[in-house]
Order: C-alpha cells, then structure tokens, then sequence
C-alpha cells in the first residue's frame, strides 16, 4: 500500500473546474476547455506523497520548466499557453501556474538514459539489457552509455511503480508511428539538454518526459527537465563505481531509509514527517540545480 499520506483538499477557484489531484500538480480546466496545471510543494518518495512540503519547490519546478522549454522550442512545441494568474486563484499560485493546451495525452512515459544507474541498473545487472536493449558487459552504476538509449515506461497511478517496457510494447499499445516520434522526439531533447546541462557543469543521467498529441503535431507536456522528472549529478564528482550525488530528493530518500527516520519501507505504514535539516538540504540541492542550469538567481 502507498500513495499519499493525506489527500489534499483542492483549493476551489471561480471560473476553475478540479480535475485530478496529482503526486505533485494540481490539474484544473477553465472556461476556454484549456488546462490550469499548479505546481506544490509537495514531495513524493518511494511511491508515497510525504506529508512535510519543501517551500518554493513547485516555483523552482515550473520556472525551471518554462526555460527549458525556450532552450528546446526549436526542437519540439510545448503545451504553454499563458503563465498568467487565472481570475480569483490564490496569490501563492503565483510562479507555480501554468495555463496549458488540452492535449491527446499519449500514456507512456518517454524516458531516456545517458548513465547507467536506478530501474536501469538493476534490469542490466539481471540481463545485460534494459527496456530489451542490450548494453556491454562491464558497466556499472554511474557509468555512461555508449550512445544515449530510449527506455519507456508504462504511466502508474499515484502510489504504483511505472514499469519499464520494450520499445515494441510502446509500438504495441501506441502504433508504430506514435512510438517511433516519441523515441525521436525523446532522443533528441535529451540530447540538446545533456550538452546545455555538461556545459553548466551537471550530467544529465538520465529524464523522463510526457508528450501528447495536439491534432498530427507532437507537443512536449507537464515538466521537463527538473530535479523531481531528471536525475542531475555534479560533473566534477561524477565517480562510476557507486551511486552519485545528486540534484535532487536523494536526501529525503537517504534519510527515510536511515535508522534516525524509523521508518521501514517494507510496510505498509505511510512514511513520517521530515525533519526541517532534510527539508532545507532538499530546498538547496533544488534551488542549487536551478540556479547552475539558468544562470540566473533564485529569488
């Protein structure tokens, strides 16, 4: 058993109709049919949505978002309409509201690997293959791939896993055109965000993305590129051999598998709350990653 430890009320706004209480968004539609996606502070780990928040993380998510999506334009259009405050919704909405085009969602996550670690990992170190695809023998955790692979998944409902699949299960489900955009789509943002990112000083170990359909055009959706969708490492501590450090929840992940948390993932029992260190390490490694990315300070 898993999801969240309590179900937030949505906020009700005027003019908004509440469509679906995510892990982390809050999915509304307005009056025009278009999409109102809000970003909280909430954190999910181990397949559970915590009942500590980490302040400012949905604006650092859906700014980090918003300018990784003008680095990618020429590549793939994205589903932003407006980043306007919708008429009546609360001022904390400000910075973490996106107002989107309802799109034919296509029910894959599009994941791409440049380093070998996580569900990879462990499917490698089983059979020398992920998602099907046969890699060389002698890689480790942390180690980077001879060229950049697309391993999908399947979409799980909150407090599910996804599971990874082959690439002709994607073609199975979707149809063979739909798979081979998503797998080109996939490769190709991956690949421009890995050289901006290694340029910055951060690998891009790995990401995952969602795309859908607006008529016959293929449109890149929700969040990319953030330390909750992506997996970020520090270039110059980059060490293959061993897990990573990272930009991203591994704090709150190492805490709750520490003694000091009490906690034992194996039950059924929902996770407790955070203690505030691990509350602002986390804030810093994500205010930290968006600020080494952008360039620009966070405010």
């Amino acid at each position: 058993m898993s999801g969240f430890v309590e179900k937030p009320e949505p906020i009700q706004v005027p003019g908004l109709v509440h469509l679906h209480t995510g892990k982390v968004r809050d999915l509304y539609q307005n009056e025009a049919g278009d999409l109102v996606m809000v970003a909280s502070d909430r954190m999910s780990a181990y397949d559970w949505v915590l009942p500590t928040e980490i302040p400012d993380k949905g604006r650092v998510l859906t700014q980090l978002s918003l300018w990784w999506f003008d680095q990618l334009a020429d590549l793939v259009p994205n589903h932003v309409l407006s980043t306007e405050l919708p008429a009546g919704a609360p001022a904390d909405w400000a910075g973490r509201t996106l107002i989107c085009k309802s799109l034919q969602m296509i029910p894959v996550e599009a994941v791409a690997r440049g380093y070998l670690t996580g569900s990879g990992l462990v499917e490698y170190n089983e059979s020398r293959t992920v998602c099907g695809l046969a890699l060389p023998e002698g890689l480790v955790d942390g180690s980077e791939l001879p060229a950049p692979i697309f391993t999908p998944a399947t979409k799980a409902a909150v407090g599910e896993h996804d599971e990874n699949v082959s690439y002709e299960e994607v073609a199975r489900q979707v149809g063979a055109d739909t798979a081979a955009q998503l797998r080109q789509a996939t490769l190709a943002v991956y690949g421009r965000a890995r050289d901006i990112a290694r340029d910055r000083g951060i690998i891009l170990a790995d990401t995952k993305f969602e795309f859908g359909f607006e008529r016959e055009t293929l449109v890149i959706a929700d969040e990319v590129l953030t330390p909750d969708s992506s997996r970020f490492w520090p270039a110059d501590q980059w060490e293959p051999g061993r897990a990573q450090p990272s930009y991203d929840k591994q704090y709150v992940r190492d805490w709750l598998t520490s003694p000091a948390s009490g906690w034992d993932r194996k039950s059924e029992q929902p996770p407790p709350s955070l203690p505030q260190q691990v509350v602002d390490a986390t804030r810093a490694k994500y205010v930290e990653a968006y600020e080494r990315l952008t360039g620009t300070s966070w405010t």
